[in-house]
């Protein structure tokens, strides 16, 4: 009964739910192309002439208050776009970091004047789709509906409702997101790569964690937005059909008596590379692939000459599927599913990334094949044809996007943020096309930093580190909070001398009830309540059968929308989206299993004792017991003796997947503990069972599996 988990729960409503039928597809007619036999197809066409793209210049002017209005008329659609953005300099939130997150969280709810309710109804009237946030606001509507559209959502953004009540109902969203994605190995990696590459320090290292957004109080809040939502660093783009004339009469209207803050910058210490290549790793027991990634800060920005260069380096080492990194890492040797290169001018500080989700039994060759594809390019010419694909890649993609609202009014902000040159854009594909060989080599053995990486691994110590360890690269230690620690493997608490798996589960059996009580479970049925997997909690039913018989039933709003019966050899399920039957190996776990507690008759053969762990800061010894083909991993606390936590990796269509279930709130029923809380953990999703009652040998029989 311990292995009651709602991993069989909740996949039993997630499949139910989201099995559909799968439409025919019907053959389309064939068709007779004539051959052109004096083509030879074996031979890449050469490059044609390179495209021209029409850019639109803005009409541009300027408030006394510094806000910067542009305006693209094009009058082919009778719509217009508008964004508000802010271009403040960075700002280190430090102990209150998550503040701006919070304020962009509650902004969009209306006015001073304006209800939740009525800013919504009245942008639905007009078919408007607006946004609101902590660093400005956009909107897209109906030239006809452009002015009442930009009076309302500006309205918004310049005298927003910030209610108490929305700003703590979302930190305690956020706060539980922030739970549930600690264990998550590519959340974590991503924090942890910003702030060891930048420093926490620095406003583009800090990351909001559960601590620095517990800080954060509405009146932060509010302060947050009187100081910096401010015009003298803003800009106003409008794109569409619409004249400056309308444009100006409106946002004079409208952000006029705005008034200017004051901000001024603050000068943080510059990020620097290191000297060497090292490798900062962080352990993440849970999982069950390895986050890799060689990172460095680079000096790049759009008016660099070597710009272009830069990007195109990039697009070849690791751009897509068509660039190296993905022929190697995934075609060449199937370590993942994708592995990408990125690099980030910024104006301030930017910054170059080659990462991979791959295998833990491959972490340290993917870390080998990573760098010397880095070091690759930096070192010899990449191919005509490289670089030829690259550059119709850049060219085809802004081609195709060059008319886009949102594109035509990033390129008119970029020019003034960046201090790019008027004609950038319209010299763009020129530019692009002028890069040689020679400059993309160049740019990558500047930028991509062959000779200091400074390589992030998250994964799990136990299975990657030896590996990683024989590389030769230094090797610092860190938490997922970027704080320094010593090695995982060498902090671990040794495993008590004589003590083995058998002795920790009999120990376990004991805890609950002893070996006699816990034999002589021939039926349980448990009603419950299941949170997380659907967008109202559920209730249900679980039968349970000696040795192995299952059935559970799951209810909304009282009716009934699956139920699953398992008779020992055939899993039947039924409910609102069809029947479906499994058996054989599909159900090899369940027809397994030999008893309802299965602690209680596992041999000597199935369970091993491999070491312990912290689980809730306290020590754990860890079992691993194979259950049908796949390797759990138990957790019993070294004190209490209970089982407190399961994990079990499943292999799915994205990859690996680490399923961890803990268990809480022990109670006695008729003599023996079961947990009434479990708790599933699956991908960033939580899903929690609370049983409301159980009754142990009676109110089962075996017409019940029927």
């Amino acid at each position: 009964m311990k292995k009651l988990s709602i991993a069989i729960l909740s996949a039993l409503f997630v499949t139910a739910c989201t099995s559909t039928k799968q439409a025919e597809k019907t053959a389309e007619p064939q068709t007779t192309t004539k051959v052109n036999k004096g083509i030879d197809r074996s031979v890449r066409p050469t490059p044609g002439p390179a495209p021209t793209v029409k850019i639109t210049k803005p009409e541009e002017f300027k408030l006394a208050n510094g806000l910067h209005v542009m305006v693209v008329e094009n009058h082919k659609l009778p719509s217009v776009s508008f964004y508000l953005s802010m271009d403040n300099p960075p700002l280190l939130q430090g102990d209150k970091k998550g503040v701006s997150q919070m304020l962009s969280a509650i902004m969009g709810n209306g006015t001073s004047k304006i209800s939740k309710d009525d800013f919504n109804e009245e942008l639905e009237f007009y078919g408007a789709n607006a946004n609101v946030y902590a660093s400005g606001a956009s909107a897209t509507t109906l030239t006809r509906y452009f002015p009442k559209v930009f009076d309302l959502v500006i309205s918004a953004a310049l005298d927003p409702r910030l209610s108490k009540t929305e700003f703590e109902k979302e930190k305690e969203k956020a706060l539980e997101n922030i739970r549930i994605s600690e264990k998550n190995v590519q959340k974590v990696a991503n924090d942890l790569r910003s702030a060891l590459a930048f420093g926490k320090d620095h406003p583009y290292g800090e990351f909001t964690t559960e601590k620095t957004l517990q800080n954060v109080t509405f009146n932060d809040v509010k302060n947050y937005y009187n100081k910096y939502f401010s015009p003298e660093n803003a800009y106003l783009v409008v794109v569409g059909d619409v004249t400056l004339a309308e444009v100006k009469k409106l946002v004079e209207k409208d952000l006029a008596s705005w008034k200017p803050k004051g901000i001024k910058k603050v000068n943080y210490a510059k990020p620097q590379n290191l000297p060497n290549v090292q490798i900062d790793f962080i352990d993440m027991p849970n999982a069950v692939q390895t986050e890799i990634a060689a990172l460095n800060v680079v000096d790049l920005k759009i008016k660099d000459k070597d710009y272009f260069a830069a990007v195109l380096a990039n697009k070849i080492l690791g751009g897509g599927a068509d660039a190296r990194l993905f022929a190697n890492l995934r075609e060449a040797h199937g370590w993942t599913y994708g592995a990408y290169s990125g690099i980030s001018p910024d104006k301030e500080i930017g910054n170059f990334t080659a990462t991979a989700a791959v295998r833990n039994a491959v972490t340290d060759s993917a870390v080998v094949e990573m760098m010397n594809e880095i070091k690759k390019i930096g070192k010899e010419p990449v191919t005509q044809e490289e670089l030829d694909r690259a550059k119709a890649t850049y060219i085809g993609s802004f081609v195709m996007n060059a008319q886009k609202p949102s594109v035509v009014a990033n390129q008119a902000l970029q020019i003034q943020v960046q201090g790019l040159p008027a004609d950038f854009y319209e010299n763009f594909i020129k530019n692009i096309s002028a890069v040689t060989l020679e400059e993309v080599q160049a740019a990558a053995k500047k930028y991509f930093g062959a000779e200091n990486s400074r390589i992030v691994v998250v994964g799990k110590a136990e299975d990657v580190l030896p590996g990683l360890e024989k590389l030769g690269y230094p090797i610092n230690f860190y938490n997922r909070l970027g704080e320094k620690t010593g090695n995982p493997l060498k902090n671990q608490v040794a495993i008590p001398a004589g003590l083995t798996a058998q002795k920790v589960l009999a120990d376990y059996v004991q805890a609950i009830g002893g070996a006699q009580k816990v034999k002589n479970i021939k039926s349980v049925k448990a009603a419950f309540t299941l949170e997380g997997a659907a967008p109202q909690p559920l209730e249900g039913e679980v039968l349970y059968y000696a040795p192995n018989l299952e059935k559970t039933v799951l209810k909304m709003n009282g009716a009934v929308i699956v139920t699953t019966i398992f008779d020992g050899k055939v899993e039947k399920t039924s409910g609102m989206m069809g029947n479906s039957e499994k058996s054989g190996k599909d159900v090899a776990e369940k027809s397994a299993k030999k008893g309802i507690v299965p602690q209680a008759f596992y041999t000597d053969k199935e369970a091993k004792l491999v070491g312990t762990a912290t689980i809730d800061g306290k020590l754990a010894y860890k079992v691993e017991v194979p259950v049908g083909d796949l390797k759990t991993y138990e957790y019993y606390d070294a004190k209490s003796k209970l089982l407190v936590q399961n994990s079990v990796s499943v292999d799915t269509p994205q990859g690996p997947m680490e399923i961890i279930t803990s268990y809480k709130d022990y109670k006695s029923v008729d003599g023996v503990k079961f947990a009434f809380v479990v708790t599933q953990e699956v991908a960033g999703q939580k899903i929690v069972t609370t049983m409301k009652n159980m009754e142990v040998n009676k109110g089962v029989s075996l017409a019940d599996f029927k």
